[in-house]
């Protein structure tokens, strides 16, 4: 049963699930007298243990609230561990949820530093995410007014929300038009929203990662070929693409002191191309040649551009 938190301590349980789920991912198997070691060193503790009984109401809520299961092994001297920690190591909302609140852990203890802390802003969508969630929990449609860039007024449509996805700092909603076709919606450029009383129901075979499984970013062209590409980082850039890479399906295959070698996978879209003209001159693309030769054309066009003025 999902723990009972009165309002004024909802916050500070929150905190302690954030701590007690990286304590237990962190050690990958701990039995909880080792877990109250550590617990009693924070100054959430106040210096007292945690008791079996507030251990256990945490690991339900835990399960309740994020989905991540703490089981305990018997036979390995009753240690704690994450039954389905992959979920703590993928694009998943688990691993979303407790990075971002992790964060604002660190950072709420460290208020004497707020000055330097300089943080980035990422829109939150405000009441936009929160009618749109809505609607896709009770399954009901959204009239949207939208306006695109270079449009002079936004347009109107009826649409069926399958998913909502956050990059590069903005939420982004994917939705089925009237016409059957799938598109995507930059919550900026909803002027809009109205929930309506017209219902849908999600396609059973519809899989939001596996929409964009060989896409990067938002962009979905499923007529753009599915290619293996091959990327050379020079310099440091071989240690940013490892610690960021530019899509789930890169691997490394080759590493020398002066570059490494990187494989992915994906339907090379223009937003795609243009992440790797943002590289500039530390990464360059050895397949296929079509692409690179695609790269190098968009390169002499910006030298074009500046060889003009």
């Amino acid at each position: 049963m999902t723990e009972i938190i009165p309002p004024m301590k909802t916050y500070t349980k929150f905190k302690e699930y954030i701590w007690l789920v990286n304590t237990i991912h962190e050690a990958k198997s701990i039995t909880l007298a080792e877990i109250n070691r550590k617990w009693v060193l924070t100054e959430m503790s106040e210096g007292e243990k945690m008791p079996r009984t507030t251990f256990y109401r945490h690991k339900c809520a835990i399960e309740d609230i994020f989905g991540i299961i703490i089981d305990c092994d018997k036979k390995n001297g009753n240690k704690y561990f994450i039954n389905n920690d992959e979920v703590l190591d993928e694009e998943t909302v688990q691993n979303w949820m407790i990075s971002t609140l992790s964060v604002g852990n660190l950072v709420e203890e460290s208020q004497s530093l707020h000055h330097r802390i300089l943080l980035e802003h990422t829109p939150s969508g405000g009441e936009k995410l929160r009618q749109v969630l809505k609607a896709m929990k009770e399954s009901r449609c959204l009239m949207i007014t939208y306006r695109r860039y270079s449009a002079p007024a936004g347009s109107s449509f009826t649409i069926e929300p399958y998913c909502v996805k956050l990059f590069s700092q903005r939420w982004y909603l994917l939705g089925k038009l009237s016409n059957g076709f799938l598109a995507t919606f930059s919550f900026d450029r909803i002027e809009s929203i109205d929930l309506l009383d017209l219902t849908f129901e999600l396609p059973e075979d519809f899989d939001a990662a596996f929409y964009f499984k060989d896409s990067y970013g938002i962009v979905v062209d499923n007529k753009a070929k599915l290619e293996r590409i091959v990327l050379r980082a020079h310099g440091l850039e071989k240690y940013y693409l490892r610690d960021l890479p530019l899509h789930p399906s890169q691997q490394e295959i080759n590493t020398k002191e002066e570059y490494a070698d990187f494989e992915l996978r994906l339907r090379p879209t223009t937003e795609f191309k243009a992440a790797l003209l943002s590289r500039g001159q530390w990464i360059e693309v050895l397949e296929p040649q079509t692409l690179a030769d695609e790269i190098v054309e968009w390169h002499q066009k910006s030298i074009e551009r500046y060889q003009k003025k």
